[in-house]
């Protein structure tokens, strides 16, 4: 699942789910106690909420866990991604929260503090068996809020045909990036070596990496840090696509992926839903004309975004025990690589990779292995926000009205009057 197909759906009710609950958390209190669950036989009905794909496929995907489990009932509701966060939040200041929901995986900071959330009990689920960035999505001030439940990192796409023709294999630094890039376009037969994201939806998707790769952190001391030596590393080496003409800041909106379908543009970072869209819309044999590829190490690593979705259960759940016995189910590695084969979302266990559905597939192994070395951003309430004042100030950045420093400390500034919400 593209983060970026849920996340417009997170601005409207910010204020609505940080005042929901009275007993809102604040970064200078203990960390919650979780409280363990009953693991023996539970029965009842246990309501779910779930969203796009995922939320449809999931009322028949239960009937496995029904049929291990006889006298329960799972009753999940698909709800559309864009609606999903204002129903939840209105769900939780009305006191009517079913009793599990699916969340993006930026949005767990901004629950956990309306005191709604129930922490993971600590008898539940080992975290090690999942990817570091995934639970990273679920952690806030040293509680878990629920269970990664899929995840999705990025890589890099490219066109073998434009490669083999230039001459060049998948780069494994920053300068070999550079050069790959120029290769696609002046020997490849590429417009555009690479297709580089700069408006609203992906760009700090793109940028977050190269900050980590350079070394540098985007939280510090429980504040954002974006004004950093290391962080301008990684805007100069973002902007310099754009100045070497290797990536275009003039696309027209729909254009992409037909782009680089058509051979207009030669590569680009994303998601492995990705892989399925290229299959379908470029025809037969179109997969034969691209391969994916790890990120580029920059100075320091080759970290990339991890995004997904998550499960959380609530504290006023009617049904605790079965509730948190169906997340758990959930994160069994068989469990999770059958869901694979159902809708194609990655495991957040690791182990997960190990089963067959997963281990055939060769450009599937990029993104497990990619997964190893990828982080989320903080699950702080008031992230969206500021992803979108990254966004906006990306943008000036890519279209050549401001510098690289210019825009380190307008995101900055900004960053500083939203603050953490914590």
């Amino acid at each position: 699942m593209n983060t970026t197909t849920w996340r417009a759906a997170t601005g409207g009710a910010l204020a609505l789910a940080i005042l929901a609950a009275g007993c809102g958390r604040s970064a200078d209190k203990a960390p919650e106690q979780a409280q363990n669950v009953t693991t023996g036989k539970v029965t009842g009905e246990v309501t779910v909420w779930a969203m796009g794909e995922e939320g449809k496929a999931l009322g028949a995907f239960v009937k496995d866990f029904e049929s291990a489990n006889p006298g329960v009932k799972v009753s999940v509701t698909a709800i559309g991604w864009d609606v999903a966060h204002d129903k939840i939040t209105a769900a939780i200041a009305g006191s009517a929260t079913p009793d599990v929901t699916m969340v993006g995986s930026t949005w767990s900071g901004e629950l956990a503090k309306t005191g709604a959330l129930e922490p993971t009990p600590g008898n539940l689920v080992d975290k090690s068996a999942f990817f570091p960035g995934a639970w990273q999505t679920v952690d806030v001030n040293g509680t878990a809020y629920g269970v990664p439940w899929y995840v999705e990192t990025r890589v890099l796409y490219y066109r073998t045909d434009q490669a083999k023709k230039a001459g060049v294999e998948p780069p494994a630094t920053w300068q070999e990036f550079t050069a790959f890039a120029k290769a696609l376009k002046d020997k490849g037969g590429a417009k555009n070596g690479f297709n580089q994201s700069y408006t609203q939806g992906a760009s700090w998707q793109e940028v977050l990496p190269l900050i980590w790769q350079a070394g540098g952190e985007i939280v510090k001391d429980g504040k954002y840090t974006f004004d950093t030596p290391e962080a301008l590393t990684a805007l100069k080496q973002y902007q310099s696509l754009f100045t070497q003409k290797l990536a275009p800041n003039n696309t027209p909106e729909g254009a992409f992926p037909q782009s680089f379908i058509k051979g207009e543009v030669g590569g680009f970072f994303s998601g492995p839903w990705m892989i399925g869209v290229l299959n379908n819309d470029g025809g037969p044999g179109f997969k034969d004309k691209f391969d994916v590829a790890p990120y580029p190490k920059g100075p320091v690593s080759a970290t990339s975004f991890v995004g997904g979705a998550d499960m959380v259960g609530f504290k006023k759940a009617k049904n605790r025990d079965a509730a948190w016995k169906f997340i758990q189910w959930l994160s069994e590695p068989q469990v999770q690589a059958k869901w694979y084969t159902t809708v194609k979302s990655l495991p957040a266990v690791e182990k997960a990779w190990q089963e067959p559905e997963l281990t055939a597939d060769k450009q599937l192994a990029v993104f497990g292995e990619q997964l190893k070395d990828a982080k989320t951003p903080p699950p702080f309430p008031t992230w969206e926000q500021v992803a979108k004042v990254l966004e906006s100030e990306l943008e000036k950045l890519a279209r050549g009205t401001q510098t690289p420093e210019q825009t380190l400390k307008a995101i900055q500034s900004q960053a500083d009057t939203i603050g953490t919400g914590l």
